[in-house]
């Protein structure tokens, strides 16, 4: 698995270059946001706004009425819950093309309750026009801002930063309402989004090599949540469905697919793993998922559940965990 490190500053940099109607702001984050490169670059239009969340966000919708593409950045916690009432009257009600990008989405962050969006899917995915992405790896990064370019209206991304795994091959980009087939198969479907598609991958090459036939679909697009991809895989699913989410269970990627399964009239049995309604304490990534069953270890014993039988799948088997820097050598706002 290839590791790059800051792929959304240079994709940014890349992808505006020719487009001046884009204009990038900043909470007073963009280092941590990875919008220093940006500013370094296009000087121009580059906006700090402060520590002024629902002011940034309003601006925001102004300059969309003038007629610019502006991307604001900051930590996800601090569009929906700080500014939730800006982001709905000022952006998604006129349905203005806006671009909110969220990092530090979930358990990403050792910052506790106070940083990390646990539930920022389920209130955003309640804005009318509102769209939805959450990143999981490089080729996500690097194809979210072509396909926000057909999107009129509003888009809310959950983005990573850092060092992030290339899980899928960049010739092949993430396209619009369509989940990324990883496998194929017809004992259960697994579909995962953001972070947990990285942990899945840890555990279904030990349960593929144990004779489960796994389809693993990957998530990118959240709202809108129509991917016949997934009806057809689950139809087909001998045992049932089971969702993977950095996230509460209630209102994210599990409710949705759980949706469109009962709105089609399929009955399958889904399990859903996520935050089970709890909020997260601070720790290490690796730890957290571990902690609140988020990671490989949890999704095998679901699996052994579902199926009514065990595998006995030593820790030793899984790939080995990818550890991250907790925090940056220089500041304390890389929570």
């Amino acid at each position: 698995m290839e590791i790059l490190s800051k792929v959304y500053a240079q994709s940014l940099v890349n992808w505006a270059k020719d487009r001046p109607e884009v204009l990038v702001l900043s909470a007073d984050l963009t280092s941590s946001t990875e919008i220093d490169l940006f500013k370094k670059n296009y000087p121009e239009r580059f906006l700090s706004m402060g520590i002024a969340e629902q002011n940034m966000i309003s601006f925001a919708g102004g300059l969309a009425r003038e007629g610019f593409q502006p991307f604001v950045h900051t930590f996800a916690v601090f569009i929906y819950r700080r500014a939730y009432d800006q982001v709905a009257m000022s952006v998604a009600y006129p349905n203005l093309p806006v671009r909110l990008v969220g990092f530090l989405p979930g358990i990403t962050t050792p910052g506790g309750a106070t940083h990390q969006a646990i539930e920022d899917i389920a209130i955003m995915r309640a804005l009318p026009n509102m769209t939805i992405f959450e990143c999981g790896d490089a080729t996500d990064i690097e194809s979210v801002l072509a396909i926000t370019e057909t999107i009129p209206g509003p888009v809310y991304i959950r983005m990573l930063r850092g060092e992030v795994p290339r899980l899928f091959d960049p010739a092949h980009p993430t396209q619009f309402g369509k989940s990324r087939t990883i496998s194929t198969g017809d004992d259960l479907v697994l579909i995962t989004s953001g972070i947990c598609t990285e942990e899945a991958l840890r555990a279904t090459h030990c349960l593929t090599k144990r004779g489960v036939s796994i389809h693993h679909l990957h998530v990118t697009t959240l709202k809108p949540f129509n991917d016949p991809t997934i009806l057809e895989a689950a139809a087909k699913a001998k045992h049932g469905v089971i969702t993977m989410e950095n996230h509460t269970v209630i209102g994210g990627l599990g409710s949705a697919v759980a949706e469109l399964l009962a709105e089609s009239g399929i009955g399958k049995r889904l399990i859903r793993i996520g935050l089970q309604d709890t909020f997260a304490h601070g720790a290490s990534r690796p730890y957290l998922m571990k902690y609140y069953h988020l990671d490989a270890t949890a999704l095998i014993a679901q699996i052994e559940a579902m199926l009514n039988t065990k595998f006995d799948i030593s820790e030793n088997e899984l790939a080995d965990v990818r550890i991250e820097a907790v925090h940056s050598a220089a500041k304390a706002e890389a929570l």
